[in-house]
This record gives structure tokens, C-alpha cells and sequence, in this order.
């Protein structure tokens, strides 16, 4: 039983070490953390996905301006507006009570340079999700509905942490 058990260890060991070589040679990495060619930025909004984009970018090292701060202090000037939270009904059972739903959440983002040089002109960026809905258990499902949000919201969040590390305001 102890030598089985060996065995076994020993040939999990080596399928690990042989697939190592084939991760790195395919060019698999970490992502790890980002890396910005500003120092700071000002973030006047204040809802709920640009507070985690704030604590995102804080943790990346950048020194976050927010909306009492004026804009003149930051090197990039990031403006998050029309954040938007919808659901919409995907399908329905025969009798008319809803079946499945598609969430989404969208939201425009534009940034500038400190001496006003456009830097992200009016981008829209989307996320949704779709979900099934049963009326006997409506508040699992909008226990669900939350958590998804909340998913997208942070899904979005990282994508726009990566598109800002690739900013080269100078």
C-alpha cells in the first residue's frame, strides 16, 4: 500500500515537471500586477465600479486623485460616466412567466492627459451575463443577480486597469 501510494506521488511529480517546459515554451505567464508610465490620476466618480477601480489602482502603486481633489494634480485625468446596470428578458415559458435573463452592465470611459491630450475618446465597455429565472425561488435569483454584478463589475474593472498601464501619457 506505501509503495503504491510512492508510485503514485512520484508519477504526479513527473507529469507536473513534463508539462512545466511545455507552459513556459508557449509563452503562459502570470499575469501579475501592472505597471503605469504616470504616477497619478484623478478619478472624480464615485460609484461602485470606479470605488473598486480606485482600490485596484491604489494597490498597483499609482496615487489616486479623487473628486475633491482638483484634476490639475494628476497626470491622467480619467472620466467614468454612464454606468449602467440592465436586465433584459431573454425568454419565456408558454405562459408568459420568464425563463431566462441576459444582465448587463456597461459603462463610457474617456482620459486625458494633464495638458488635455485625449488619451481614451469615449470608449464603451460591456459585460453581461446570462441567467436562468425560476419565480418560485426569486430571491436566490436576485441573490444571483448581485453576485453576477458584482462579477461583471470587476471583470471590468481589471480590463480597464490593463487598458490604463498601457496609457503613455508623455
Amino acid at each position: 500500500m506505501e509503495r503504491r501510494r510512492l508510485l503514485r506521488s512520484a508519477a504526479l511529480t513527473g507529469g507536473a515537471l513534463a508539462l512545466a517546459p511545455m507552459l513556459a515554451a508557449c509563452g503562459f505567464r502570470l499575469r501579475g500586477s501592472a505597471r503605469f508610465a504616470y504616477d497619478s490620476l484623478h478619478l472624480a466618480a464615485t460609484t461602485p465600479l470606479a470605488e473598486e477601480l480606485r482600490l485596484a489602482l491604489r494597490g498597483n502603486g499609482l496615487q489616486v486623485f479623487g473628486p475633491k481633489d482638483p484634476p490639475e494634480r494628476a497626470q491622467v485625468v480619467l472620466l467614468i460616466s454612464g454606468e449602467q446596470r440592465t436586465r433584459v428578458v431573454v425568454s419565456r415559458t408558454s405562459n408568459g412567466q420568464v425563463r431566462e435573463l441576459q444582465l448587463q452592465l456597461s459603462v463610457r470611459v474617456s482620459a486625458r492627459s494633464a495638458r488635455g491630450v485625449d488619451l481614451i475618446t469615449d470608449l464603451l465597455m460591456e459585460q453581461q451575463r446570462d441567467v436562468s429565472y425560476n419565480e418560485t425561488a426569486a430571491l436566490a435569483k436576485e441573490a444571483e443577480e448581485e453576485i453576477l454584478f458584482r462579477d461583471m463589475q470587476s471583470d471590468l474593472t481589471q480590463q480597464l486597469v490593463r487598458r490604463l498601464a498601457a496609457l503613455q501619457p508623455g
